[in-house]
């Protein structure tokens, strides 16, 4: 039975090792900066991202996977012999899963699958590791698709934002909106729903927000074990690793990671965001 090779783009923030061991193909977004062009992760790395926003008199926008990257690194793993599975970004979110389905239409019968992870960061990271977890030890395309999809109803996302201008900005918040123009002092907190970065609560300071983000990750796990973790920052790592070490004194964790997210993230989050991902019961 031929090999599953999974592909993602790199809003997921896998962690390089974890990629590596995996054999995970990570699609560069893009970032767009005044004149010039590039790409997430490899042309531009989070540090220099950050020195350079600190100084920017002209924002970075972004930009999704082209149809033809996605198709030429289906065409070679085709040509490996691998069965394909893409598990990107939220439609909801990106028009990423757009491109590679209309890559998936010049290659007619081919055995590729797609999964809409409904959301991003290691929130889809987990899924995505969840199936290749699978591949690894054999299992079938179908089977593969089918773990992704079961992985998507047990993962989620909270992120607290120093501020929400840069997600409304880049178009990427949905009914947070209306916490914008609020006290610079009240911070809020958002959640994946349904695809979609939806602000929940807001809270006064900075580490109290951090605190809230504890519970309501404690709460939405609710014992389930086994339990993997992620921690993930823009610029932030300080408070990123804070945050972990608190939640871990509440829950028992079987996986943990710690992770800065990219440049095309950073980008829509902004400097100072701090999120828990989790993937629980799986």
């Amino acid at each position: 039975m031929p090999k599953v090779a999974l592909v993602t783009d790199s809003t997921a923030t896998i962690p390089a090792d974890l990629v590596e061991k995996y054999n995970i193909t990570v699609l560069p977004q893009v970032l767009i900066w005044g004149e010039e062009t590039f790409r997430d992760g490899i042309d531009i790395q989070p540090d220099e991202f950050y020195q350079r926003l600190e100084k920017a008199s002209v924002m970075p926008s972004t930009s999704q996977v082209l149809p033809q990257d996605f198709k030429k690194v289906f065409q070679n793993l085709l040509d490996q012999d691998y069965h394909v599975l893409a598990v990107l970004v939220s439609s909801k979110l990106s028009g990423t899963i757009s491109s590679a389905h209309q890559a998936c239409l010049d290659m007619p019968g081919a055995p590729i699958e797609l999964v809409d992870s409904e959301s991003i960061s290691m929130a889809a990271g987990f899924q995505i590791l969840h199936a290749a977890r699978a591949a690894e030890q054999g299992a079938s395309l179908a089977e593969c698709k089918a773990l992704a999809e079961a992985a998507r109803q047990n993962t989620g996302l909270f992120v607290t934002v120093n501020t929400l201008e840069f997600l409304h900005r880049g178009g990427r918040i949905g009914g947070g909106t209306r916490f914008l123009g609020t006290a610079l002092n009240l911070k809020p907190i958002l959640e994946i729903r349904d695809g979609r970065l939806e602000g929940i609560e807001r809270v006064r300071t900075r580490g109290k927000a951090l605190n809230r983000v504890v519970e309501l990750v404690e709460a939405q796990i609710n014992g389930r074990r086994p339990l993997r973790l992620a921690s993930l920052h823009a610029n932030a790592a300080a408070d990123a690793q804070l945050t972990l070490e608190k939640l871990k004194e509440r829950v028992e964790v079987d996986e943990e990671v710690f992770s800065t997210v990219s440049p095309v993230v950073g980008t829509h989050a902004g400097p100072g965001t701090v999120a828990i991902a989790f993937m629980a019961g799986m």
